[in-house]
């Protein structure tokens, strides 16, 4: 058991729901497995008493905090530097905390694209289809698109993520070379085309996401090719009904547990200078 000492450092998670999450187990792991004097826990926290309690955190000189639903957005304004990532896509995942000044940072989007990397998935100078335009989707797309996609078309209901990605897309192509197209989701022959493009379909929206997992924006098998790598930002459950539809289908798959592996890792480096034990924590808890 860890023994809790005057010199320990605090680092955690605020969201809602927080009950369900990995994140505790995975990081206290790797403290423990490197002799870090570290605790992480995890903390209800929603928008409603988001600043009360970040101002709490930064006062108590905390290390540092993930931030997951429903606060990624609202965190952003919270921060007084942000990387160039979370200032592209104005939202944050991890924020350190050095004396009082808060820096945020995103990590999802590169931790997603280091789990592409674990299937042996090399999407830099092709084209990629994304479902969604929330803030992990984006985080997605903003980071494939500087690591060097060639091609990015992205799908969502008109409403204010969909006017938001647009000034996102207007950033980006200041940053990159990046075609970025932006799509309603009511013309499926679109969709249907521009899938038909792509070498990787991501389902960045929560839709099939516990407990409402008989759901799926793709509910077609013939949307597919047999070259697309289908991946969900999902992680709960392991296989969501777009994977496994695309598994029938005879197509790779991917959930959202090495997304959430890799980000987690990122995180844990931007606290504690040292490598997280990656490979030890995904055996143990991902495996």
């Amino acid at each position: 058991m860890k023994q809790i000492t005057g010199h320990t450092r605090l680092t955690g998670l605020l969201g809602r729901p927080v009950s369900h999450s990995i994140s505790p187990m995975m990081h206290n792991e790797a403290f423990e497995q490197l002799g870090l004097d570290y605790v992480y826990l995890a903390f209800d926290v929603g928008l409603d008493n988001l600043e009360t309690v970040v101002n709490g955190l930064r006062a108590a000189n905390i290390k540092g905090f993930n931030t997951t639903m429903p606060n990624k957005n609202a965190m952003a304004k919270l921060c007084d530097h942000l990387s160039p990532a979370a200032q592209i896509i104005g939202a944050v995942n991890t924020v350190v905390n050095d004396n009082g000044v808060l820096t945020g940072h995103t990590t999802d989007g590169t931790g997603y694209m280091r789990g592409l990397q674990d299937a042996g998935l090399d999407i830099t100078g092709r084209k990629m289809t994304v479902l969604g335009t929330g803030g992990a989707a984006t985080a997605v797309f903003v980071q494939a698109a500087l690591d060097g996609v060639a091609e990015i078309s992205l799908f969502n209901r008109r409403g204010a993520n969909f006017d938001r990605s647009g000034q996102i897309i207007r950033i980006l192509k200041e940053y990159t070379d990046c075609k970025i197209s932006l799509y309603d989701f009511e013309d499926e022959s679109i969709l249907r085309r521009e899938i038909a493009e792509s070498v990787l379909l991501t389902n960045g929206t929560s839709v099939g996401m516990a407990p409402n997992t008989e759901h799926s924006i793709i509910t077609d098998k013939t949307m597919f090719h047999k070259d697309l790598f289908v991946s969900d930002i999902i992680y709960n459950p392991r296989e969501t009904k777009l994977l496994r539809l695309a598994r029938e289908a005879g197509l790779r798959t991917q959930n959202g547990l090495l997304m959430l592996l890799y980000q987690g890792a990122e995180a844990f480096k931007l606290w504690t200078g040292q490598d997280m034990p990656v490979a030890l924590i995904k055996e143990k808890y991902f495996s």
